[in-house]
């Protein structure tokens, strides 16, 4: 996410259109080219671009005027340009096909998934040489739904046993937990809300799960990504940058199905 401070101002917000609660869609012309986005205000302090597969979005403070938000995305409009060009030029990841004898990563270690007929029960066995998830199903076509199902309770126990990790090194009120299934965005912090962290991170090394968990926790006490708040990250995490690289790296091929 690319952060650009700017100077609070009035809220003249005339002719946005309702797309969801808190976002608007919006279109603007670079150049020749036009561009939509997605714009979200909120109690934050800076205006943030990011950009993945959907597109431009947009996120500002309440108080800062659309001419002033817009005059940014135009400022950064080559960068924007040649991001939105990447993802819509990039390969993804062939589908996972869910059938017995499927291995996708866990923990950055293969986990070998099995089929079974059953009640719709999950089956974990993390002891043996072989690690494995055995999906007992009613129907094979539960299989995708029962093996998230599997992977989301799992990521839920582990996020929230490391979160509790850092979290009194921080000295703050602990946070409620949600989360995510986004394809491109690994954490989110709300000071309202709490953490939301992508169940697929699941798929990773450990240090790159607490890296996410680490970013997303300093921001309770720096809603930004200034100095401050990289000394926050750095103070819990000493090698976040390598674990930032990497998590790029592992990102374009963490398993969908």
């Amino acid at each position: 996410m690319l952060l650009m401070p700017l100077p609070q101002s009035e809220p003249p917000r005339s002719g946005e259109r309702p797309l969801a609660a808190g976002e608007i869609s919006r279109s603007i012309a670079l150049g020749d080219r036009p561009v939509s986005y997605v714009l979200r205000r909120s109690r934050r302090h800076t205006i943030g671009l990011s950009i993945d597969q959907q597109g431009l979005r947009v996120g500002a403070p309440e108080r800062v005027s659309l001419r002033e938000v817009e005059s940014l995305i135009r400022q950064h409009g080559e960068w924007i340009g040649r991001k939105l060009d990447e993802w819509q030029n990039r390969r993804l990841p062939e589908r996972l096909q869910i059938v017995d004898g499927a291995q996708l990563p866990l923990l950055g270690h293969p986990l070998s998934i099995h089929l079974a007929v059953g009640a719709n029960r999950i089956v974990w066995n993390l002891q043996a040489s072989e690690r494995a998830l055995t999906l007992c199903l009613r129907s094979p076509v539960e299989a995708p739904r029962l093996l998230e199902k599997a992977l989301r309770e799992r990521a839920r126990l582990l996020f929230s046993e490391r979160i509790d990790h850092y979290l009194p090194q921080l000295g703050v009120a602990r946070p409620p937990l949600s989360l995510s299934a986004a394809r491109t965005r690994w954490g989110s912090c709300s000071l309202r809300s709490g953490i939301r962290l992508n169940w697929r991170l699941i798929h990773f090394a450990p240090p790159l799960i607490d890296y996410v968990v680490v970013h997303e926790l300093a921001h309770l006490c720096e809603m930004n990504h200034s100095e401050r708040f990289w000394s926050i990250v750095a103070a819990l995490y000493p090698d976040y940058r390598s674990a930032r690289a990497e998590l790029k790296r592992c990102a374009t091929n963490c398993p969908h199905w």
